[in-house]
């Protein structure tokens, strides 16, 4: 098990690649995510509540990509953006300067002290790069933030269930990345940042998800690695 000192290396890292990539992340995301438009629009489509202004908490947020999606859905939202770099974090500033409610913070929100509860968590391409325990750690943080019929709802990649699986994932992720037209120096660094993840596996992460005490938790879309999982929290069900 890697230490503290190890860990914190690896998120500056991890901070230090997102901040030389902040002003053009959006800009490739299509090319990177062959799934793009199920991927961020299933994950929009199944964040649902009744309430006309909710607390939408956006974590690893980046340059706002999915907040923005959000944003459309419910225009009187309250959010909150985290993010560990202040880079993209101000990409995101400049995308929403006409909002006066978003709130950003930044910070590892591995270990962010909130102080207030909300009715919608959300994340994309970010809990990927915790440790396994930083992941069910968060997964417990998330329940205990959100209001009572909250959702929780994250798209990201997970590792296969197999080498084989997972050697299959990867392997067909390179292929499409490479077909995208993207220049050599921006696959060369989509790699280097790949280098950097962490996945987990899906089954384990959905049991996680289940210990932290979500009720029907489940994956509601997969395209290869590429998955949007559900989390609901209703203290009352049996």
């Amino acid at each position: 098990m890697r230490g503290v000192k190890s860990v914190d290396a690896s998120k500056k890292k991890v901070q230090t690649k997102f901040d030389d990539t902040a002003g053009r992340y959006d800009s490739q995301r299509k090319q990177l995510i062959p799934c793009f438009d199920d991927f961020y629009g299933i994950a929009v489509s199944i964040a649902e509540t009744e309430k006309e202004s909710p607390k939408i908490l956006d974590i690893g947020a980046g340059t706002g990509l999915l907040a923005s999606f959000f944003m459309d859905k419910y225009p009187n939202a309250q959010f909150t953006l985290i993010d560990i770099s202040e880079k993209m974090l101000d990409v995101a500033k400049e995308r929403f300067c006409d909002n006066p409610n978003v709130t950003y913070l930044v910070g590892d929100y591995a270990k962010y002290p909130f102080s207030e509860k909300f009715d919608l968590v959300i994340s994309s391409l970010s809990i990927h790069h915790l440790t396994d325990p930083e992941k069910v750690a968060l997964y417990r943080t998330i329940y205990e933030l959100l209001n009572e019929k909250g959702i929780f709802v994250n798209a990201d990649q997970v590792l296969g269930s197999t080498p084989y699986l997972d050697n299959m994932y990867v392997d067909d992720w390179k292929r499409k990345v490479e077909a995208s037209g993207l220049s050599p120096e921006a696959i060369k660094a989509a790699y280097e940042r790949l280098s950097l993840d962490i996945f987990a596996p899906l089954q384990a992460q959905l049991n996680w998800l289940r210990q932290a005490g979500f009720v029907d938790g489940d994956c509601v879309y997969k395209y290869f690695n590429f998955v949007v999982l559900f989390g609901r929290k209703d203290s009352t069900a049996a």
